[in-house]
């Protein structure tokens, strides 16, 4: 009897997850509860034959697996992808994510971890082999059983489809699937995806805007906007920014929108650049780009700048994240500001940085500086707050339900509030605004959602612009909508329409989100793919929008042309015969703490997440002064880490002493026989009253002939 209650307690963190996706869902989803309890199978057969040691790590591996991938689901709507891996072992990613331990689905977590912890400490009577063996083989029937439902039913979610173990495997497995298929190049792709169209017919024959404005508001999608939400036939399920809809009633607004892909970095890229985000989680463009100075010129910002406008980029969030300090003067903004700009709190600070009630005083008196001077100028805001693990107080969770949701209504105060602070202080007299979203953070219902942006156009012609604008448009638009506006030459290499037009005519669209790349051809037909091959095909008119009830069978078996093309777009800023040139230094001089407290919190360097690709040699240039040192001098240490885990195998000379007024420089190089991804360098150094200047940071990578 003993042994029979044991064997039930382990085997209950097992298949907790099942458990869970029958009473939230039933068994409407049978490929995932296969994938539930074909992984739980595999983990009981080997966790009873482990011993106390490795059950541990297994169960607490599982559990942690789980239940983070259940909160990412609830922010964001989508399972992890292997390359998350790097943000997960990440302390400071995890530290702020987590703060406060505000968990979306508290019940579960506590109780996953309290029957893993008994399912740890109960003493188990090991089986043998023969059992063993015949839980892992049943195991891998019902994965083998998982296939073809699973593909039967690819217009489910990657979340109805899998457990989030198991996707992790399929998803490392098949890489990025960066498939590169023999003939297949730029000139394969569709001309909406490599060429400019202006063909349209104009709306404004020319802006009498001089100033212009971008509002990035942090994940939010159209599905929050009752204008937007109606056009798109969706049902009011989900709490509506009834105020922000108000407060720019006067403007055009563009429902069928598109995020093209996740994280911040990206869709800052692409709405700043006129061109795609990749579509894949490999190193970012807006990375790639400081190897590219003739694409980064044609940047909205570098093209304004060149025209006579003063640019200038605002967030609340820290700049060095995801080498934003970096980025954004690359592609052209001659002033770069974060977090530490907004010296007046007037709310609780939040673990990202401010507050949306804080980020917008403060940028509408930035606005109000910018006013004042007579040069025209760019300014482009992205806010924070929406983030996980947001802002929202207890006492606002528990009035919307959730703390996501509470935290879009605490923007909705915020942001229009600041439209009418705009209006009554005679900015949209004289200034274009754009309303958009980096991303999208998703909601129940549909995985399309994760792609649905949105975008809301102020401009002092709005007699002569529709209510709503018809078409399909995404974050790639955004620099041929302003420079069409401004009546601005147009750079050769960028992509996309402009909003400022009607077009007859359809376009192809692309985006990448929640582990499914969605590709709306021209010819009316629309295809959703996995990275597990399996692509859904239907006849549809547009990207964003309901799905169609009845699918048409994918005979040509799309996914690795349609990922194929993706993967030539991705890399369309690489000359593969050409080294990359990385800047992450430019003379800053930063002030360093007397104690190192965390490598991570105290890095200095935001050359974090980058990818080297196979049979390449890297290079690595760093020039230091100390400026202010203790008598004893100052010890720099530097780290390299893959995916956070120390790489030990590259050997480096360590950085000198260095006192006051000296200069060290380092220099060495490694091979990449394979590809790396998420690859770090880690820059730290303490000292009372010490501070460094960053002379050079300079990372080259070489490809090598075959």
């Amino acid at each position: 009897m003993n042994n029979i209650i044991t064997a039930v307690l382990l085997a209950v963190p097992c298949f907790f997850p099942a458990g869970l996706r029958v009473i939230s869902s039933g068994i409407h989803f049978p490929a995932g509860l296969l994938s539930d309890i074909g992984f739980g199978m595999l983990l009981y057969a080997v966790v009873l034959k482990s011993p106390r040691w490795l059950r541990a790590m297994l169960l607490l591996t599982w559990t942690l697996t789980q239940a983070m991938s259940q909160e990412l689901l609830a922010a964001m709507q989508r399972l992890p992808s292997w390359q998350d891996l790097q943000y997960l072992l990440d302390p400071t990613f995890v530290k702020n994510t987590t703060a406060g331990l505000h968990l979306a689905l508290p019940i579960f977590v506590v109780s996953f971890f309290l029957l893993t912890i008994l399912a740890i400490v109960i003493p188990v009577q090991r089986t043998g082999w023969k059992l063993t063996a015949c839980g892992l083989l049943t195991g891998i029937l019902l994965l083998g059983i998982h296939h073809p439902i699973s593909k039967a039913a690819s217009g489910q979610s990657i979340a109805e489809r899998y457990n989030p173990m198991h996707w992790l495997l399929t998803d490392s497995l098949s890489g990025s699937r960066a498939v590169k298929l023999s003939g297949i190049s730029q000139a394969d792709l569709p001309e909406s995806l490599r060429i400019q169209d202006l063909t349209g017919t104009k709306l404004i024959d020319k802006g009498k805007a001089k100033n212009v404005l971008i509002v990035t508001l942090e994940g939010i999608s159209g599905i929050y906007l009752p204008e937007i939400r109606e056009k798109m036939h969706v049902p009011e399920t989900i709490f509506q920014m009834r105020k922000f809809a108000e407060s720019t009633k006067d403007g055009m607004l563009v429902a069928e929108f598109v995020t093209h892909s996740h994280q911040t970095i990206r869709g800052l890229y692409s709405l700043h650049c006129g061109d795609f985000s990749k579509f894949s989680y490999e190193m970012p463009k807006a990375t790639e780009l400081q190897s590219n100075p003739a694409r980064a010129s044609e940047c909205l910002p570098a093209q304004m700048d060149q025209h006579g406008w003063a640019t200038h980029y605002l967030q609340g969030a820290g700049l060095q994240f995801m080498n934003k300090e970096r980025a954004m003067p690359t592609m052209g903004f001659q002033n770069v500001h974060g977090v530490e700009w907004f010296t007046e709190r007037t709310s609780t600070d939040f673990i990202w940085g401010t507050t949306d009630a804080d980020f917008f005083h403060g940028a509408r008196k930035y606005i109000q500086n910018l006013q004042a001077e007579q040069k025209p100028w760019l300014l482009s805001l992205l806010t924070v707050a929406t983030h996980q693990p947001f802002t929202a107080t207890e006492e606002m969770a528990k009035k919307y339900g959730s703390r996501k949701i509470a935290t879009v209504a605490q923007l909705d105060d915020a942001v229009s509030a600041f439209v009418d602070g705009l209006r009554q202080d005679g900015v949209l007299e004289n200034t274009l605004v754009i309303f958009t979203s980096d991303e999208s953070h998703g909601a129940e219902g549909a995985g399309w959602y994760s792609s649905w942006g949105y975008a809301i156009l102020l401009a002092p012609e709005k007699e002569q612009l529709p209510r709503q604008k018809e078409g399909t448009y995404g974050l790639v638009d955004v620099e041929t909508t302003i420079l069409d506006y401004l009546n601005l030459p147009m750079p050769p290499s960028i992509v996309g329409r402009s909003m400022f037009r009607n077009y007859s005519t359809p376009r192809e669209m692309v985006s990448y989100t929640s582990s499914k790349l969605r590709w709306q051809t021209a010819d009316n037909y629309l295809y959703e793919c996995g990275r597990d091959g399996n692509c859904q095909k239907m006849q549809n008119t547009r990207i964003i929008g309901p799905r169609p009830e009845t699918f048409i069978e994918d005979t040509e078996n799309s996914a690795d042309k349609l990922f194929a093309l993706a993967t030539v777009i991705d890399n369309k800023l690489l000359d593969a015969d050409k080294p990359q040139v990385l800047q992450f230094a430019e003379g800053e001089i930063r002030k360093l703490p007397e104690k190192i407290v965390n490598e991570w919190t105290n890095n200095l360097i935001g050359a974090q997440y980058l990818a080297f690709p196979e049979n390449s040699k890297v290079h690595v240039d760093i020039r230091l002064k100390a400026i202010s040192a203790p008598p004893e001098g100052v010890q720099m240490k530097l780290t390299l880490r893959q995916f956070e885990q120390e790489v030990k195998s590259i050997e480096y000379p360590p950085l000198p002493l260095l006192h006051a007024g000296e200069e060290g420089q380092v220099q060495f190089e490694f091979d990449n026989i394979k590809s790396r991804q998420g690859f770090s360098f880690h820059l730290v150094g303490e000292g009372p009253d010490t501070s460094i200047q960053f002379q050079k940071f300079e990372v080259t990578i070489t490809p090598q002939p075959n």
